[in-house]
């Protein structure tokens, strides 16, 4: 017993992508551009939101907590991924590794609740909206986001208890780029069935649950705007919920194609670039999303460049008088 908790805390090695070491510096321009996307992007979005007072409505406050959550989502990997690709440096202590598990599990189920509750937001704004107000009022909304992160990050304490209390006697080279539950489990030369028997019950129960009540809402939705008789007021209607169920859509196709399999079926290679996807693809492209189809966060952008060259021109014309004066 005491040679395996001396294993487990000496900690691990990150394989990443060694397996293809004429790659790397490619690798590393690739993901610090996506990384940089990811930053500005959702920065862009929680910023624009934060400064405009018209936007602080439960559509764009929902809007707000993703931003945030992709951002923290994609910081917890890969500027550790950066850091392999620059450095070569793959090791991780056991602690780090417990942790880095803990906050992308917590991350992402805090994610799965807060598009459930953005779900049930358009659900009320679109199939009864007189009451739009009084049930999605801030105290409301504000109850839906705590819970949202609430549950998100009590959920996964039981997985990673169990996970760290496993022995990895066999090998300590994790064949991942971050420390993730499965490739852990693989590592692991004592039985895992107590962890994959949790993973799968709390994953039906929260994971799946989510799911359930995000597709019984659309359900509704979709109903709801079928039967509204004039073509431009369905388009209108499914407009504003076009964004989020894109959002919904790459969320839960990737994570399905990750873990609702047993690990025997599981393939090194293509979990890998499926995490990548998983890790990169919403948080990149859930900016673009909503901007792109979005009127009031593009009529938002334009006022902020508006501002900001307003600004720039005044202090222009401050440095100008100021040198003429001297001169």
């Amino acid at each position: 017993m005491t040679s395996e908790s001396k294993e487990n805390i000496s900690g691990f090695i990150i394989q990443g992508f060694s397996d293809t070491p004429e790659l790397q510096t490619s690798l590393f321009v690739l993901f610090l551009g996506i990384y940089l996307i990811i930053l500005l992007g959702n920065l862009i979005i929680f910023l624009v939101i934060s400064c405009n007072p018209h936007l602080h409505t439960p559509m764009y406050i929902f809007l707000q907590n993703l931003s945030l959550i992709d951002i923290s989502f994609s910081s917890n990997v890969l500027p550790n991924l950066l850091h392999i690709l620059l450095t070569q440096q793959n090791n991780i202590s056991f602690l780090g590794c417990m942790t880095q598990m803990y906050v992308f599990v917590s991350l992402a189920n805090s994610e799965f609740f807060l598009l459930t509750a953005m779900a049930y937001d358009r659900y009320v704004a679109i199939c009864d909206p007189l009451h739009y107000i009084a049930r999605m009022s801030r105290k409301h909304c504000a109850g839906l986001i705590t819970a949202a992160f609430t549950v998100g990050f009590v959920d996964p304490v039981g997985i990673v208890v169990l996970t760290s209390k496993l022995s990895y006697c066999a090998s300590h080279l994790i064949n991942h780029f971050f420390c993730d539950v499965t490739p852990l489990l693989k590592l692991s030369c004592r039985s895992t069935f107590s962890v994959e028997l949790l993973i799968y019950i709390e994953g039906t129960l929260f994971t799946f649950s989510s799911f359930l009540l995000t597709l019984i809402s659309y359900i509704f939705i979709i109903s709801a705007i079928l039967k509204i008789q004039s073509s431009e007021g369905r388009q209108k209607a499914f407009s504003t919920c076009a964004s989020h169920l894109a959002c919904v859509i790459t969320l839960y196709g990737t994570v399905f194609c990750l873990y609702v399999r047993p690990t025997t079926s599981y393939s090194i290679k293509r979990d890998k670039y499926f995490s990548l996807l998983y890790i990169a693809l919403g948080p990149v492209l859930n900016p673009l999303i909503y901007t792109l189809k979005n009127r009031e966060i593009q009529s938002s952008l334009n006022k902020m460049k508006q501002k900001c060259l307003i600004c720039e021109f005044r202090i222009h014309n401050r440095i100008t008088q100021n040198l003429s004066f001297h001169s």
